[in-house]
């Protein structure tokens, strides 16, 4: 039988493609990680828009239960659903090797994610150096990561990507200005000026959804604003392009 890696997209139920949906349809047991990220639609909408009942998966059970997905798809037609693309997050690559290793036919079927949503902002993707996340703060008191990823791609020129932390099931989700304000906490100790209230930044929310915002600003001028509902990124510019520039205006 079969595994099957799907990506469903990043906002709503129809965002999955018709390889994907046609693989659902077959499948006798399918879920859905709850984790990685956040859909614009419930379980229910996915549950209509498919016709079949889906099992939700935190990231412990995700974690323990690998042998058992496994297993499962020894003899039977296996459907693991991801927001965004299989791989654009590594924590799935657990289940993919594990697979693998037992023989078992994998089926991975990719769609949008955030890495190449946030070409909407009109910076280019291949002007992007290493992705970073910012965690929530109490998990790392001393967090220096993401500052240190930010000086490492703006000597090479390149655009730092920021993935924001979240966590759906206890509908916790690190607000842009909280993740503004743990990069100004850590240059308050480093104090090498890579961050300051005039910093040039892009915020996102939502990306890939009907209601996706984008602004563009200082970090000053980004704290300010309101950006309704999750999930969020946000984007240091590197050198920019011209027409780089004359997009970042629109958002400004």
């Amino acid at each position: 039988m079969t595994l099957h890696l799907i990506g469903i997209g990043l906002a709503e139920e129809k965002d999955i493609s018709v390889k994907g949906l046609e693989a659902v349809k077959k499948s006798e047991i399918i879920y859905l990680e709850n984790y990685t990220s956040l859909l614009q639609c419930t379980q229910e909408d996915l549950e209509k828009f498919y016709g079949k009942k889906i099992t939700l998966l935190s990231r412990k059970a995700c974690e323990e239960d690998v042998e058992k997905i496994i297993t499962e798809a020894q003899i039977k037609e296996v459907a693991f659903l991801i927001i965004g693309d299989p791989f654009s997050a590594t924590t799935h690559i657990e289940l993919f090797r594990s697979a693998k290793e037992k023989n078992i036919p994998i089926h991975i079927i990719h769609n949008a994610s955030v890495l190449t949503a946030i070409g909407e902002t009109g910076l280019q993707l291949y002007n992007f150096g290493k992705i970073t996340s910012i965690p929530f703060p109490e998990k790392v008191p001393n967090l220096e990561t993401p500052y240190i990823v930010l000086q490492q791609n703006l000597s090479l020129g390149m655009h730092t990507l920021f993935l924001l932390d979240l966590d759906p099931e206890k509908n916790k989700f690190l607000t842009i200005p909280e993740a503004i304000q743990t990069l100004e906490d850590i240059e308050s100790r480093k104090k090498e000026n890579f961050i300051t209230p005039k910093t040039f930044a892009v915020a996102c929310a939502r990306l890939g959804s009907r209601t996706a915002l984008i602004k563009a600003g200082t970090l000053l001028e980004l704290k300010k604003i309101d950006f309704g509902k999750p999930p969020y990124c946000l984007i240091i510019p590197g050198k920019l392009h011209f027409l780089e520039e004359e997009m970042l205006r629109l958002y400004q």
